[in-house]
């Protein structure tokens, strides 16, 4: 299986591994992130010795022989024997005096629930062996809330991880090397549906269309990842009926805090709220300020930031009656693909158009590196109007405004004026104007930046 992306994750890895002092780490991220591919694929890069165990939601006494059976298959030892997973651990921070050695305790979280004091047992040994020991211990898991809290002052592990990683999704480029043989088009529209999450990117079938690809793993009865979304949630979330009645109003495009709690039938604000924030922490949701008042809370908005949720809740949920009665070819014309061609892609264009600027911004690409990028909202009242623009960034020279059109005719010159009109009468003061257009430019505009989808994935 071909390993794509990753590279910086990889590197930090390769320079993690190289010390020869015993260090931990600690990588954590959302479910099908692909922690566990990186990890393994670090691993196959390095000639150094590793144990990589995944914890099982068992019993600590099944967790100690499953990793005591794999120490015993790696060294050609007879079976060994112990009682606890203390003593596991030890051996192998002892046998890391011999030798450099890596140890991955992957899902850390469940055995974390069935040893006691397993914080603390760590805590002992790394600060017991810290001289002696080269061992590089690996602690991952997918329960952020979970991972995060070992780097809390109040936790045995303070002080002592040497590496933390969360783990993000892809962005659009990296995700596009999963289906490198589709257009430039298609690559935005499958990103616009699966997202960054390398396990969904693996199942996209080059031999099939995008209407194909999207019916066959979502879009109809048992398909492959109709039910990702609701079991995901149901591992972390409590009441799922709350967070439904949230993804359902974002998915509607309600993005002030008011309107969801209107149109939703959550119970009260506070149970919104607590709602908002656990989504907001598995990344499923972020909240976004405009970057010209980002204390404004009621300027504030909350979106979905998960495609795949975004499909599911727009399209899915919504219309499961339907899907599970109607054959799936006519549900997806019927209830999809118009609003999929005119509104969800195109507004999925935008935040791919965002993360390009991103990218090209990190690479040291760009004239002026920006410090900034989001939204700008305006609100004059003296000429009796207001509105946001989508993507503006702000460099030490300004703002920068971009425009993002995913239209299937080439953007005209007088389009571009009439953008550029918009924003001159607005408050927003712009030094540089941008745009990015799916079918390319019928003319090129002096002192104005055009991008093409070529541009975006060359």
């Amino acid at each position: 299986m071909i390993f794509y992306g990753r590279e910086k994750e990889k590197k930090s890895l390769e320079r993690f591994y190289s010390r020869t002092s015993q260090m931990a780490a600690l990588i954590y991220g959302r479910r099908r992130v692909g922690k566990s591919e990186l990890i393994k694929q670090s691993l196959r890069e390095t000639d150094i010795s590793s144990v990589y165990y995944e914890c099982r939601q068992t019993t600590e006494m099944n967790n100690v022989e499953s990793l005591s059976l794999l120490i015993s298959e790696k060294y050609g030892y007879p079976r060994l024997a112990f009682s606890k997973m203390e003593e596991v651990l030890d051996f192998l921070f002892r046998q890391a005096e011999k030798e450099r050695l890596i140890l991955v305790l992957d899902e850390y979280s469940y055995i974390r629930d069935v040893v006691k004091g397993m914080d603390s047992i760590l805590q002992v040994l790394i600060d017991q062996y810290k001289e002696t020991s080269q061992l590089k211990l690996i602690v991952c898991g997918s329960f952020v809330d979970t991972m995060k809290s070992l780097l809390l002052v109040q936790s045995p592990l303070y002080g002592r991880i040497d590496l933390t990683m969360e783990l993000k999704p892809m962005d659009y480029y990296e995700s596009a090397l999963f289906y490198r043989t589709f257009s430039d088009e298609d690559k935005v529209k499958l990103y616009s549906v699966f997202g960054g999450i390398p396990y969904y990117n693996r199942l996209i079938d080059p031999a099939l269309t995008v209407k194909e690809n999207v019916i066959d793993l979502i879009a109809s009865p048992g398909a492959r990842l109709e039910m990702e979304i609701s079991m995901y949630l149901r591992s972390e979330v409590s009441k799922m009926v709350n967070a439904n009645e949230v993804f359902d109003a974002l998915a509607r495009g309600y993005s002030r805090y008011s309107d969801i709690l209107s149109q939703s039938h959550v119970s009260s604000s506070p149970t919104l709220a607590d709602t908002l924030e656990k989504l907001i922490r598995m990344e499923l949701v972020r909240k976004e300020a405009p970057i010209n008042d980002e204390n404004n809370r009621r300027k504030s908005g909350y979106y979905i930031a998960d495609s795949l949720s975004l499909f599911y809740y727009r399209y899915i949920f919504r219309y499961s009656s339907q899907m599970n009665v109607m054959e799936p070819e006519l549900f997806f014309d019927r209830y999809i693909k118009q609003d999929f061609e005119e509104k969800h892609v195109p507004r999925m264009f935008e935040e791919v158009c965002r993360q390009y600027l991103i990218r090209q911004n990190r690479l040291g690409r760009l004239e002026e590196p920006f410090e900034k990028i989001g939204t700008y909202y305006y609100d004059d009242p003296k000429k009796k109007m207001n509105g946001e623009f989508d993507i503006v960034t702000l460099d030490s020279r300004g703002y920068i405004f971009y425009e993002a059109k995913f239209r299937k005719a080439p953007l005209t010159r007088k389009l571009m004026e009439q953008e550029i009109a918009q924003v001159e009468n607005s408050p927003l003061s712009c030094y540089k104007y941008g745009f990015f257009s799916r079918a390319g430019f019928e003319a090129n505009m002096e002192h104005v930046m055009m991008f093409t989808l070529e541009d975006l994935f060359s």
